[in-house]
């Protein structure tokens, strides 16, 4: 990591994170891990909580705007409003929590409905893997969920030693990265078609 001296200071697109899942799946221990590198084994439930980060990932340094939200149906009415503002997701599921797993269905297609779109940037995350004698899903059934929403799927604990926690945020953000390359060549193609046709109509 450099040193804050030679973070650079503008110029620096922002992705806006968001991190979804049932309540008590760890969704804060990773995002408090990731922000502050501590493990806090107890937080209260939060309707928002917004953090700032300035990261560099694979060369190109970015501000990261990361969401953690709630997982309390009491709070599912805001789920749309701050769906809409994410550029990307993570959808965390505990590997000790059966439910919250058969609930990452409901979350993908949340998404989607909310962004209007056939595909999106997300991430699936299975947290709490170092609690192996509780661990319920199998490395095979989560990468079966995966690969059947076509998305990334990432094992982690925030738990010191913390696992993979800076990796899910960063294998995010490089999805988003890759979306918006895909999303700019297809509006160049566009371009270029209707550049044809306009010729074509003054020929």
């Amino acid at each position: 990591m450099a040193t804050s001296s030679a973070v650079p200071s503008d110029n620096l697109l922002t992705y806006k994170l968001v991190v979804v899942g049932d309540g008590g799946v760890g969704k804060s221990a990773l995002t408090i891990q990731f922000f502050q590198k501590i493990f806090v084994s107890d937080y209260d439930p939060t309707i928002e909580d917004s953090y700032l980060k300035h990261t560099e990932i694979d060369g190109q340094w970015a501000i990261l705007d990361v969401l953690d939200t709630a997982g309390q149906e009491e709070f599912s009415a805001m789920r749309e409003q701050y769906m809409r503002t994410g550029d990307g997701f993570l959808i965390v599921f505990s590997v000790t929590d059966k439910a919250s797993f058969e609930h990452v269905d409901r979350f993908h297609q949340l998404i989607l409905r909310v962004k209007d779109r056939e595909a999106f940037p997300m991430v699936l995350v299975a947290n709490k893997v170092d609690l192996v004698h509780l661990r319920k899903i199998t490395s095979d059934q989560g990468q079966e969920m995966a690969a059947k929403h076509n998305i990334t799927y990432i094992e982690t604990s925030a738990k010191d030693p913390p696992m993979n926690v800076d990796k899910a945020f960063h294998e995010l953000v490089r999805v988003i990265r890759s979306a918006k390359l895909l999303d700019l060549k297809a509006m160049f193609k566009n371009c270029i078609g209707l550049i044809i046709i306009l010729d074509s109509i003054h020929a």
